[in-house]
This record gives structure tokens, C-alpha cells and sequence, in this order.
């Protein structure tokens, strides 16, 4: 496999989730060997194989990335393998649960704050750490635009969360331009997953009600985040630092 990313290496977490996933399979067609991480070890493996059968180099780690000794392993793991660290895509997170503030659950709020924040925050740490010590890279953070660009009644530690890794992207990126470390943050709108989806929501009832509410009328494929994470990740963006990218359909227009 050839293309940007020939040569290099990528790691992303979260990466039995959609995005994730489709994320991986993006950087190995562009030529990159990929270390994938999340908590599910058999939808890792599952996408290890398939890219293994496309000629891709790939190699599965699980972790939690709550835990500051894993996320420091999982880093060593692709630099031990590969030798090195070009790009870092970090991908996991999860919803939690639809309450208002005042009855929201306090250890459903520590868990979403713990992997959508903290996580992001563990992985920068030893990202960061390697690349600065190695020539620099290239960190890609999956926020929301239900972070800091929209709002939905009900999601407050979702929202709270990714409004907090949009934020400290940008403060992560003016610290560490200068030493060749290129951090952005990417905001997904509504994507075809599970998580779009209300409790008790099918799939065609989701599609009806996303197309009222989107301008684009869909919700979007991983495939479309998964581009954009790529661009933001490959030499084409070159000067851009400490952004945030909406990708979402016209939502927050």
C-alpha cells in the first residue's frame, strides 16, 4: 500500500468504534502501519485480519485509556513494533446517558468525564512525549459539535466533555507547535452509529427525524469523518494549528 502515509505510523484509540475503525482502515490504504486500541479485543483483531488481507501492516492493542501506565504502554507498543510515532488519532469515547443536570448520575457523569476527557488527555501526554523526543507527529482529537458549537439538552457531561478536548486541544497545540508537534481537534456531527441513535430508536426513525434536522438531510458516513481526520493528520494541512473542524452537515451553520 501506497499513498500519504507511506512509511509512517498511526495509532488510534477508540478504534472498535466506528469512526475508529474506519478511521484505521483509511491510514492503512494511505500506506501507514496501524497500532489500533480500545476495549474490545475481538473487534480489534476482527479489523487487524481484514487490513492484514488488504496487505496493510496492523497490530491491535487493548487498553483503557483512563489508566495512565496502559496509555503509556499502548504508545511503546507501536513505537516498539514499528520503531516510531508519526500520528495519533484519538477516537474513543462514549455518550453516557440522557438526564437533565440536576438528576444526572454522578458515576455515569465520572465515566464519561473519565474516557472522553481524561483520555484525551493521558493519550496527548504520552503522544506528545515521543513525537517531541523523535522529530514531532501529528495528534488528531475527536471532539463534538455538541461540544463547543451546539448544545443538546440532556447529554451535559457528553457536552461538557468534548467542549473540554476542544478546548485543551487548542491549548495543547500552542504548547507544543514549536517543538514540531501539530495538534488539531476534529467535531463530528451526527454519524451513522449507534450513538446518534435516542433509546428505543431505530434506524429508519433516526434517518427520518436527522433529515428535519440536518441541512445536509443524512446523518454522516464514518467514511466522511474518517477523510477528514486524514486530511487534518497528512502534510495538506500543514499550517493548521490548534483548530477545531466542524464536520457536520450544516448543523451549527
Amino acid at each position: 500500500m501506497a499513498g500519504r502515509f507511506a512509511g509512517k505510523v498511526a495509532l488510534v484509540t477508540g478504534a472498535s468504534g466506528v469512526v475508529g475503525r474506519a478511521a484505521a482502515l483509511a491510514y492503512a490504504r494511505e500506506g501507514a502501519a496501524v497500532l489500533l486500541a480500545g476495549r474490545d479485543a475481538g473487534r480489534l483483531d476482527e479489523v487487524v485480519r481484514q487490513l492484514e488481507a488488504g496487505g496493510g501492516r496492523a497490530a491491535a492493542f487493548t487498553v483503557d485509556i483512563t489508566r495512565s501506565a496502559e496509555v503509556a504502554a499502548m504508545v511503546d507498543a507501536a513505537v516498539t513494533r514499528w520503531g516510531r510515532l508519526d500520528v495519533a488519532l484519538n477516537a474513543a469515547g462514549i455518550f453516557g446517558t440522557l438526564a437533565p443536570v440536576t438528576g444526572y448520575d454522578e458515576d455515569v457523569w465520572d465515566d464519561v468525564l473519565a474516557v472522553n476527557l481524561k483520555g484525551v488527555f493521558l493519550s496527548m501526554k504520552h503522544e506528545i512525549a515521543h513525537m517531541r523526543a523523535h522529530g514531532g507527529g501529528v495528534i488528531v482529537n475527536v471532539a463534538s459539535n455538541l461540544g463547543a458549537h451546539w448544545r443538546m439538552p440532556g447529554a451535559g457531561a457528553y457536552v461538557a466533555s468534548k467542549a473540554a478536548v476542544s478546548h485543551l486541544t487548542r491549548t495543547a497545540a500552542i504548547e507544543h507547535i514549536a517543538e514540531g508537534v501539530r495538534i488539531n481537534a476534529l467535531s463530528p456531527g451526527p454519524i451513522d452509529s449507534p450513538m446518534s441513535s435516542r433509546p428505543g430508536e431505530t434506524t429508519e426513525e433516526r434517518d427520518i427525524r436527522m433529515k428535519d434536522a440536518l441541512p445536509i438531510g443524512r446523518v454522516a458516513a464514518p467514511e466522511e469523518i474518517a477523510a477528514a481526520a486524514l486530511w487534518l493528520s497528512s502534510p495538506e494541512s500543514s499550517f493548521v494549528v490548534g483548530h477545531d473542524h466542524v464536520i457536520d452537515g450544516g448543523a451549527t451553520a
